[in-house]
């Protein structure tokens, strides 16, 4: 019972997190451009190293909260990887609203100081 409930545990966690990744990743370059001027070559990079911080953070996060968990019946599994999920969903939601928030401070700020000259 413990392999199957860690098994469908990191299905869910890896679809729902590579999933979104691939979903910021692809709409997300557009800002990155726009921050350095269309330096194509650049914002494809540090887009890439995004995503690859991205991945990181969430899988490891995942398999960190694996180590923890003992589960038990049926029920205490579905409940477990519902509140697990939830956490880990909880967490891209966070750093999607960070990521989205420091792109518009720094797209305000850049735009500020075009205006002055």
């Amino acid at each position: 019972m413990n392999l199957f409930a860690y098994i469908l545990y990191l299905l869910i966690t890896y679809f729902i997190t590579v999933h979104a990744g691939q979903v910021f990743y692809r709409n997300g370059l557009i800002y990155v451009l726009d921050l350095l001027d269309g330096n194509q070559q650049l914002a494809a990079y540090i887009n890439r190293m995004l995503l690859t911080g991205y991945y990181l953070l969430n899988l490891g996060y995942v398999a960190l909260t694996l180590s923890e968990w003992r589960p038990g019946s049926f029920a205490a599994i579905i409940e477990e990887i519902c509140t697990r999920t939830g956490r880990i969903m909880l967490l891209l939601a966070a750093i999607h609203f960070a990521n989205m928030t420091v792109i518009f401070l720094i797209s305000r700020h850049k735009h500020s100081l075009n205006h002055k000259n």
